[in-house]
């Protein structure tokens, strides 16, 4: 079987990225089909591995890539994928839009349709700080976008959707079936630590949706001592509003993330999130999470055994969660056996397995998108 994978674009080590990476570790010789690589970045492939698009060689698209969204849905159908038996695209926007041929099977494992597209367009364009000419013509390059992103689902053979949230995301807008498969967390790299310190912490990339200026809040209120970390585009501004009591930590290395949360009282999720992975890595230290109840939290937590939720996305919801909750009443033992389901293993043992089923039912002709005469 000879396999090929597509991804948008390797500009950021997120969580989608580490679904491809383990992708490959599966099928090491499929070469990787992108739009463009940061090197920098993303250093664990090496040139040979990637074979980037045109848009690669345009001055600025790893430092300033959303110039180039309106280019992307092209540049995306022009990969030459005749030689494979399978397409495996790893997307949340334009992989899965690839152009294959009838004798190759295209499956897609979506980690969520494009937000920006979709459910959040009227925060994105909100919260867009470019110029007012830009702001004027960026909605009509939406709408057709738009449209490609819902052709281009129909090229899909079969989806599999990282969380019970995206598979009804895809049902909605695209209007078509999926299979859950959890993405990979390295639960393996986490260990529940003997002490347990007094601190709180949140953080991931400092990005508005991640609604970490209500942990702020909250916290400015409280005086209770909390560690923020990562950075992004809102570091600045959320650092200007903190209190003392409140420690941004920026880029962390991965050992000092599981150093960290192994020895907080609880992990602060305040984001609605497709799947939410650092939510789980908390969980394999042993530690609870207090997450807002919408989105992947309430599929991988459990209320009252493995964290506690807010209902409402606002300061003073997150504040009564944060009051209610005691480092004593819980199981460390018991939550981190509640995270190693998602570890690495799992995820491609249930990945292989998908692939080799659908590759056989489409070698005899079973289990295909009903043809419209």
């Amino acid at each position: 079987m000879r396999i090929a994978l597509v991804h948008d674009y390797l500009s950021q080590d997120g969580g989608a990225e580490r679904v491809l990476a383990a992708m490959h570790e599966l099928w090491p010789e499929a070469p990787i089909f992108t739009l463009f690589h940061d090197q920098e970045k993303i250093p664990y492939y090496s040139p040979a591995q990637i074979k980037q698009s045109w848009l690669s060689r345009l001055p600025f698209v790893r430092s300033h890539f959303q110039w180039y969204l309106p280019w992307m849905p092209m540049a995306t159908e022009q990969y030459n994928l005749r030689e494979y038996d399978v397409v495996l695209s790893s997307t949340s926007a334009f992989a899965k839009g690839v152009i294959i041929y009838p004798d190759t099977l295209h499956i897609s494992y979506c980690h969520t349709p494009a937000r920006y597209l979709w459910s959040d367009t009227h925060e994105y364009l909100a919260e867009l700080r470019y110029n007012w000419l830009v702001k004027l013509l960026l909605p009509h390059a939406i709408y057709r976008m738009r449209l490609w992103d819902k052709m281009s689902a129909d090229r899909v053979d079969h989806f599999i959707a990282n969380s019970k949230t995206v598979e009804r995301r895809i049902q909605k807008y695209y209007r078509r079936p999926s299979t859950v498969i959890y993405p990979p967390v390295a639960t393996e790299q986490f260990n529940i630590s003997e002490t347990v310190g007094e601190y709180f912490i949140a953080g991931g990339r400092l990005v508005p949706y991640k609604r970490l200026d209500l942990v702020i809040q909250v916290f400015n209120r409280l005086k209770y001592p909390l560690k923020i970390f990562g950075s992004g585009p809102e570091f600045t501004r959320l650092k200007a509003i903190a209190k003392p009591n409140i420690e941004f930590l920026g880029r962390i290395t991965d050992a000092e993330k599981a150093s960290l949360l192994s020895r907080a009282q609880a992990f602060i999720h305040p984001q609605l999130e497709d799947f939410g992975i650092t939510p789980i890595e908390s969980l394999a230290c042993g530690r609870p999470v207090i997450a807002y109840g919408e989105g992947g939290a309430t599929e991988t937590i459990t209320g009252g055994e493995t964290g506690l939720f807010f209902r409402r996305q606002n300061w003073e919801s997150l504040l009564d969660a944060v009051l209610n909750f005691r480092a004593h009443d819980w199981d460390s033992a018991r939550i981190r056996e509640d995270a190693l389901k998602y570890n690495t293993a799992h995820f491609k043992e249930n990945l292989k397995k998908f692939v080799a089923d659908r590759y056989e039912e489409f070698k005899h002709g079973l289990n295909q998108p009903a043809l419209i005469s």
